[in-house]
């Protein structure tokens, strides 16, 4: 079975994640060097920077083509939410739990929302996607799961669909421009 880890954040465990997905999380900002991670089985966190496979997926490139080292990048991403923008959401879950009232009550009171059908609801609010969906999965039960789609940066978050799905719905969502479906020209 290849190397996979665990994830620990605000006291929940999560995971089994395989490299592919760490990687993915590192470059959506979803996993930092500090992080607390853990090989799966093991009870010890410890930074991911501390890892020796995982902190690779955090040293800086050597130089660009023109031999200059480019400099870190910090703060807002340029497809992020810049502080005071609106951005609209669909939100979906799929209860098992009885938590779905503190959930909508959750939804209702970050911004202008309608419940569209059960389970299902548009957001206008100035969060992030990873903000968004960090809150609303305080709300959750074990069982629950989350699907958030930002209308506004074209980016998803999701919780608790399992490896599988993580992975393909990782692979649908990373769709380039050149594979996706291109609309006849008249």
């Amino acid at each position: 079975m290849p190397d996979t880890w665990i994830i620990s954040t605000a006291g929940r465990t999560y995971g089994p994640y395989t490299i592919v997905q760490m990687k993915a999380f590192v470059q959506e900002g979803r996993l930092a060097p500090h992080s607390p991670t853990a090989h799966t089985g093991e009870t010890e966190f410890r930074p991911a920077c501390d890892d020796p496979v995982l902190g690779t997926l955090f040293q800086s490139p050597v130089s660009s083509a023109n031999g200059e080292t480019p400099a870190p990048r910090f703060g807002r991403r340029d497809n992020e939410t810049a502080a005071g923008e609106l951005t609209h959401y669909l939100i979906m879950a799929d209860m098992k739990s009885r938590s779905i009232m503190g959930l909508e009550e959750e939804i209702f009171n970050l911004g202008p929302a309608y419940a569209v059908m059960p389970q299902v609801w548009l957001l206008t609010t100035g969060m992030n996607i990873n903000m968004l969906r960090n809150t609303l999965v305080q709300k959750l039960g074990k069982l629950d799961m989350l699907f958030v789609v930002d209308a506004t940066h074209d980016k998803a978050a999701w919780f608790n669909f399992g490896p599988q799905a993580d992975t393909r719905i990782r692979r649908m969502w990373a769709r380039t421009a050149e594979t996706a479906p291109h609309a006849k020209a008249s």
